[in-house]
């Protein structure tokens, strides 16, 4: 009989952040997956839980998922844990589950800690609808993901590394404009835990001043009604173009045709 898959969040800063369900999970697994042992060891000996660990980290998954796959076929039950919060959040998961999924193999995610709701909770913005766009790109595509991302009516939320976090409130004070609403949450769940609430300005000046240290989330308030609504006009617009231009080489191509029928003997 084929094994269970479990994901099994870890507290973001405060060690009694775990549930009893997810102790209880480590405990009587039989493989323990760790995004980094050295860091898991301290929460696990915490607990007293002494079970077999074993790497599985993003530079490694993808020889590895096989092998685990194969072991939770055989009858093994083996938990995932990321360094802190939720695996395949941001953190490597993603790729064994759907392994696993497609494999009939069955997967239960325990709920728990995550970094990324008590930012948007705490931070004062609306949080009835949100999108959740992780870490941008580095490099590559980042302006114009940040761009896509102008007229966004929900509430957003990134994480960010405190070394990238003073650039990327540049890129959104230009792209959203200065006086978007936002909230930068440092060390959540730790002993200086900090939010920091503003205009995307005041924020960025704020954190220029006051070199950031820690895990960041950032939350940003979606476009205002105004912006949304001249942005569906400025598409309307766009769209009646397209449909004149279509109209007019139609238009054209029917004269062309009288012409050509009209010369003919």
């Amino acid at each position: 009989m084929a094994g269970k898959l479990f994901i099994v969040p870890t507290p973001v800063g405060n060690l009694e952040d775990m549930t009893f369900r997810a102790v209880k999970v480590l405990q009587e697994a039989d493989l323990i997956l760790a995004e980094d042992t050295r860091t898991s060891s301290v929460l696990l000996n915490h607990y007293d839980i002494h079970g077999k660990l074993q790497s599985h980290h993003k530079f490694n998954e993808h020889q590895t998922v096989g092998l685990i796959k194969d072991k939770i076929l055989a009858g093994l039950n083996v938990a995932l844990v990321s360094d802190a919060g939720t695996p395949g959040i941001s953190d490597p998961g993603f790729l064994l589950v759907r392994t696993c999924v497609e494999e009939g193999i069955e997967v239960q995610t325990l709920p728990g800690a995550t970094a990324c709701i008590p930012a948007i909770v705490s931070s004062g913005l609306p949080c009835d609808r949100f999108c959740f766009e992780g870490f941008l790109p580095q490099k590559k595509g980042r302006q114009t993901a940040i761009a896509s991302l102008k007229d966004e009516p929900r509430t957003m939320v990134f994480y960010e590394s405190p070394y990238r976090l003073v650039k990327t409130l540049e890129q959104f004070e230009e792209a959203f404009g200065p006086d978007r609403l936002c909230s930068v949450a440092r060390e959540i769940s730790k002993v200086y835990e900090e939010h920091r609430r503003g205009t995307v300005s005041e924020v960025r000046a704020w954190f220029a001043e006051h070199d950031p240290k820690g895990e960041i989330v950032i939350v940003v308030a979606g476009a205002p009604k105004k912006a949304q609504e001249k942005a569906r006009a400025d598409e309307g617009e766009s769209s009646e173009a397209e449909l004149d231009v279509c109209s007019g080489e139609m238009d054209s191509g029917d004269e062309n045709e009288h012409e050509r029928r009209r010369r003919r003997p």
